[in-house]
């Protein structure tokens, strides 16, 4: 007996011939399996009352267009991403720390499939296994998805790594975390990494970097910053001088 199901019931929740357990039982067998509240709320997900509705389109996602201007107006590496990892904005500071953060870009397929965007990652295993896990929450049970098709399909063509973290059936959702970066100009920097829901778009979140104040870390950003961002406008530089 599992927590009060019976193994009988049990194979035949595993063999999918029963697809419409009860609330219940979907707590006794996540209190059995020691799953954590990410897990469970993919596994309540699952097994939704509500019928998916098959999409015969992607499902455009745009980011709000006032959005893209306080992206744009922040001085730390920031970028709009969306349900599967597409950045959908970024600001020039992002586009520094990673040419691959532009507008079309997706953070999936660069990690496992660009050498470049590899590079960047000192921990690499770490980042493409939070990401996959990531992604299958954000899944949850609409496999049907066009885009989620399109993705994995290729990924898991292409993608050995992938492949092997796509069956692990991992469920984690992205917390802020420190990310280590190893870039090219400015060397190894550690920059904490904030994700951010948007209000009215659902699924579309603002992802922020930032040093710790006074670290080498800030000092590092500042020089990349130097060198990347526009410098100011003659306009400018005479208002400036005028003060």
């Amino acid at each position: 007996m599992l927590a009060g199901i019976s193994a009988d019931y049990y194979l035949r929740l595993e063999r999918g011939r029963d697809r419409n357990p009860s609330a219940q039982v979907l707590e006794a067998i996540a209190r059995v399996l020691q799953l954590d509240d990410d897990h469970v709320a993919h596994l309540r997900t699952l097994v939704a009352e509500s019928p998916r509705q098959r999409r015969r389109r992607p499902r455009k996602e745009t980011a709000p267009a006032g959005v893209v201007k306080l992206v744009d107006s922040l001085v730390q590496p920031a970028f709009v991403e969306g349900r599967y990892f597409d950045i959908l904005a970024s600001n020039a500071l992002a586009r520094a720390i990673s040419p691959r953060l532009a507008v079309g870009g997706n953070q999936l397929r660069d990690l496992f499939l660009e050498p470049a965007e590899q590079a960047l990652h000192p921990g690499w295993e770490d980042v493409t296994e939070c990401l996959v896990a990531s992604l299958r929450q954000a899944v949850g049970n609409e496999i049907d998805d066009p885009r989620f098709i399109e993705l994995t399909g290729e990924l898991s063509l292409a993608s050995p790594r992938f492949r092997q973290l796509w069956a692990r059936h991992e469920v984690r959702g992205q917390r802020g975390t420190p990310l280590r970066i190893d870039h090219p100009q400015v060397g190894e920097l550690t920059l904490n990494r904030e994700r951010l829901s948007i209000g009215g778009a659902e699924g579309l979140t603002l992802v922020v970097y930032h040093p710790d104040a006074g670290s080498s870390d800030a000092d590092k950003l500042a020089v990349l910053a130097s060198a990347h961002l526009p410098a100011p406008s003659a306009h400018i530089r005479l208002q400036e001088s005028r003060a």
